[in-house]
């Protein structure tokens, strides 16, 4: 009897100490790593993001950015941190594909993280250094056919969103670019802004700006519809180029085992920032849209990063595609 009673109380201890810890949270700032480098467009939706969110959370959430190996060493860094909701990580597609691309990865994008919510959902855009030689999109698909061994197609690393839609652009319009692998999006727009590099394929969020600013120009948009942010151009679809489709959205995770109270708070804080005008009207300057709050969930999240893997994963094995 006296045994029973003092597990009891042990039990009433436990759940009362997690209470008391979940409702001091957050008592210290919050850590949200981007594991590409800065520039890029994950690193400004992530800091949009950051800035949205410790308005509601009371404490200030700091972005880390940890690039490098297509986003898995900054992933695994979450992976191996404490899970108590002080360091949270914001990826793309990287975290479904990375699970194809890489043997004996030290972690698994579904066991060992909890899903907060999606966050967003953003096209692409095909964009080029100013002084490339096609005028439009049909000068565009010719030239990049008849020159394919010289043209030069940057992306932010193996398995990337820049490196898939570069990928899908070449089975759509059958040719094998020279493939230049950056270490993220920053250096590899600012090497196309640069001239150095000739084409790139990649998300409105970064290249919108400079395509705005007459730093890089654009060729066309993947999928069948001409973007509000971009109206001049052309879906690839109007140029007759079908199966050639990406959209990609971010999400927020934590590692697992978080305690729920603490995830619950995460995801309210998300879905007040998708809803927020000055948040939405950030993103959508970029080219890309907030989701609607109730994709902010992890529900959501949950069932688009399993489509994800079950489509994209298998893409890349047939294509034969490993992380160097």
């Amino acid at each position: 009897m006296k045994f029973a009673f003092r597990a009891a109380a042990g039990l009433v201890l436990a759940f009362s100490t997690l209470a008391a810890n979940a409702q001091a949270w957050p008592s210290r700032p919050i850590t949200m790593v981007m594991p590409y480098s800065p520039g890029g467009p994950g690193d400004t939706i992530t800091r949009v993001f950051a800035a949205a969110m410790q308005k509601t959370l009371g404490q200030q959430v700091v972005v880390d950015n940890t690039a490098g190996a297509s986003g898995t060493i900054g992933t695994a860094k979450v992976a191996r941190s404490a899970a108590d909701g002080y360091t949270l990580l914001m990826i793309h597609v990287s975290h479904a594909t990375n699970l194809a691309m890489y043997k004996g990865l030290p972690y698994h994008p579904v066991d060992d993280f909890e899903p907060i919510g999606s966050a967003t959902s953003g096209p692409m855009v095909i964009v080029a250094r100013n002084d490339f030689p096609p005028k439009d999109l049909p000068e565009f698909i010719s030239y990049v056919r008849a020159n394919a061994a010289k043209v030069n197609l940057a992306h932010a690393g193996v398995g990337s969103a820049s490196h898939l839609c570069g990928l899908m652009m070449m089975n759509a319009l059958n040719v094998k670019l020279n493939e230049i692998p950056y270490k993220g999006t920053g250096p590899a727009l600012a090497d196309v802004m640069g001239g150095q590099v000739d084409i790139l394929c990649d998300q409105t969020s970064g290249t919108v700006p400079p395509v705005k600013g007459g730093r890089i120009k654009a060729y066309a948009v993947p999928g069948r519809a001409r973007l509000p942010s971009l109206p001049t151009v052309p879906a690839i679809s109007e140029a007759g180029v079908q199966q050639f489709d990406i959209n990609i959205s971010f999400g927020l995770y934590a590692p697992k085992g978080t305690p729920r109270p603490v995830l619950e708070q995460l995801t309210a804080a998300l879905q007040k920032a998708v809803a927020d005008p000055e948040v939405r009207a950030k993103l959508e300057g970029m080219g890309i849209s907030a989701v609607n709050p109730e994709q902010a969930t992890p529900a959501a999240l949950r069932a688009h990063l399993k489509q994800e893997i079950d489509t994209l994963g298998p893409l890349l094995v047939k294509a034969g595609v490993k992380a160097n």
